[in-house]
């Protein structure tokens, strides 16, 4: 395909997938796309060393890159306090309302201890600016193609670093201001990012979205290159995401119901039966709004007298300590689990309706974005 993005990146098709899975990255990339790993949800810098060792072991020498959250504001930023101490500040009547939810589906909370909170949350870790330097450290030791973040402007020492490496940086935003903001600070890639879109979202639909910051961009005289993100599941709506002026799609949710995809059996089934208003846009799971299935779960915390979810990273603290037991125990066949079970997935969601390969998902994609193109050049007069 004809695209500055791919000549940058050499890749053959400007189709972005970020995803937690490093099997769905390397699947991707192998396919012609780019595979973008996220970071923020590893053990630790030992564990991400490791994910990026597989992935140039199994890539075949293909482009690939790697995404992190480093929130431009989030609680305790530039204090120096250990995830043990930001999860003493949690308050107890969000840790009994979580314990609550789970008994009222018939889970044993016994073992869901203050200590067990207290251990905190690997996104408390790793989006603080010293967790996030070690990852860069791993990222930049590989072979990598990309680097990007969400939630605000990346790092000085993020933009520094990956430029004197070779490396563009590519940034999430959620308004034409943003944009312009992540420009004047060096970022070389735009992901506009609608509300339809799974995880942290803005307010703006991806079709207002994406050609006002294409306008505003150019406007300014910028010919930054920008991706269109947020309910992007099909080559059709890629396709009609570069007729408004992206140059590609970056997407995320299309991944999750592929049977490489770290997405847990339960979820996956569940979204594979959802349709698009089966998600909503909540503070509920990270403190930030953020867009995922729809569950008891989420029902709980949008409930009236429900606890008013806390900032970034404590809600985190909360909601993965308390969803990591319920997805264990759905995989399980436990029912009261599986109604709580979800997960960040967009709109697009309601499409998603078969468990294609991650290698399939790009195939259908070229051969759909072909489809539309022919379709957009047959509407003109010969």
């Amino acid at each position: 395909m004809k695209s500055r993005l791919c000549d940058m990146l050499g890749i053959e098709f400007p189709l972005f997938a970020f995803s937690h899975c490093r099997d769905v990255v390397v699947e991707v990339s192998k396919a012609g796309g780019m595979g973008v790993f996220g970071a923020v949800d590893v053990r630790s810098p030992e564990a991400f060393e490791a994910e990026l060792a597989w992935i140039d072991a199994h890539v075949d020498g293909k482009p690939y890159g790697v995404d992190f959250i480093v929130p431009n504001k989030y609680e305790g930023k530039g204090e120096k306090i250990t995830q043990a101490d930001a999860a003493k500040t949690v308050p107890q009547s969000h840790k009994d309302f979580a314990r609550q939810v789970l008994t009222s589906h018939g889970i044993d909370v016994e073992d869901l201890t203050d200590e067990r909170f207290a251990r905190g949350s690997k996104i408390g870790r790793n989006i603080r600016d010293e967790g996030a330097q070690s990852l860069l450290d791993i990222a930049l030791s590989h072979p990598i193609r990309l680097i990007a973040n969400a939630l605000g402007t990346p790092p000085t020492y993020m933009l520094e670093r990956s430029k004197a490496a070779g490396v563009p940086v590519a940034a999430l935003v959620g308004s034409p201001k943003h944009a312009l903001k992540q420009v004047e600070a060096g970022v070389d890639i735009i992901v506009a990012a609608g509300t339809e879109a799974g995880g942290h979202c803005g307010d703006i639909g991806t079709m207002v979205l994406v050609p006002d910051v294409v306008q505003t961009l150019r406007a300014a005289g910028s010919d930054t290159p920008v991706l269109a993100a947020g309910g992007i599941v099909t080559g059709r709506q890629m396709a009609a995401a570069v007729a408004m002026g992206a140059d590609g799609a970056w997407t995320g949710s299309v991944w999750l119901t592929t049977p490489e995809a770290e997405t847990s059996p339960v979820v996956k089934e569940k979204m594979l039966a959802a349709t698009a208003t089966d998600t909503i846009r909540s503070k509920s799971r990270t403190g930030k709004f953020c867009r995922q299935l729809k569950s008891d779960w989420t029902d709980a915390w949008e409930a009236e007298g429900a606890p008013k979810p806390l900032p970034m990273p404590l809600q985190s603290i909360v909601s993965d300590t308390a969803m990591s037991k319920v997805l264990k125990l759905a995989n399980g066949g436990h029912e009261g689990a599986r109604q709580l079970a979800s997960y960040f997935v967009g709109q697009g969601v309601g499409m998603m309706r078969s468990p294609l390969s991650s290698r399939e998902v790009v195939r259908e994609f070229m051969e759909d974005y072909l489809a539309a193109a022919e379709r957009l050049g047959g509407s003109l007069e010969g």
